[in-house]
């Protein structure tokens, strides 16, 4: 065989062996980044859930009261603010601000209505909320997981290469907001 002959059939395995390699890794990197994507859209779904509890909950305490209009629409604003987000970011911020809207409203109702404390259906949509925000907490663990195990892949040698080539790019993680590490003060008296 023609010594010409042999270099080319060298240089074509190790082409089609760099070929594999680069699909391989840009493949690893496709599935990640879209295990990324349905962990943030899992995240969604929870956030999606305890909004559509609020109605409810608003429901059960308006046989109770005639409750503030300027706090409801606070609640209202808040909940298309976390519809609307679309980076950890926004999502934090709108999701502190809906937070702080219900907590006002739900100690000012169990404040001046005692005995709304015992309703079943306000009883009930209590665990609710507190089964949904455990489930939030439980998909931003599994986001962040997911998205620490995609941005270690692309900052790879020498996958970060490949990476570089195709516009991977690391996504963030969700944070603790300021201030998280205080206990927060609940009253139901």
């Amino acid at each position: 065989m023609k010594k010409w002959l042999k270099t080319l059939i060298v240089v074509g395995i190790i082409a089609l062996v760099l070929f594999a390699i680069f699909r391989g890794t840009y493949n690893g990197f496709v599935a990640k980044e879209g295990q990324v994507t349905l962990a943030k859209g899992d995240i969604q779904v929870q956030l999606q859930r305890r909004a559509d509890l609020i109605p409810n909950f608003v429901r059960t305490v308006q046989g109770y009261t005639d409750y503030e209009k300027e706090t409801l629409t606070a609640i209202t604003e808040a909940r298309a603010a976390v519809k609307e987000a679309q980076t950890p970011d926004q999502l934090d911020a709108a999701e502190e601000k809906l937070n702080g809207a219900i907590d006002v409203w739900v100690n000012a109702v169990t404040e001046a209505y005692p005995d709304l404390k015992a309703n079943q259906n306000y009883i009930a949509l209590q665990d609710e909320l507190a089964g949904t925000e455990n489930r939030i907490a439980k998909a931003r663990s599994d986001y962040n997981e997911k998205a620490t195990k995609y941005n270690v892949a692309i900052r790879r040698f020498p996958a970060n290469i490949v990476a570089k080539i195709f516009g991977f790019n690391p996504v963030d993680l969700f944070e603790a907001s300021e201030g998280a590490e205080n206990v927060p003060q609940v009253s139901f008296e």
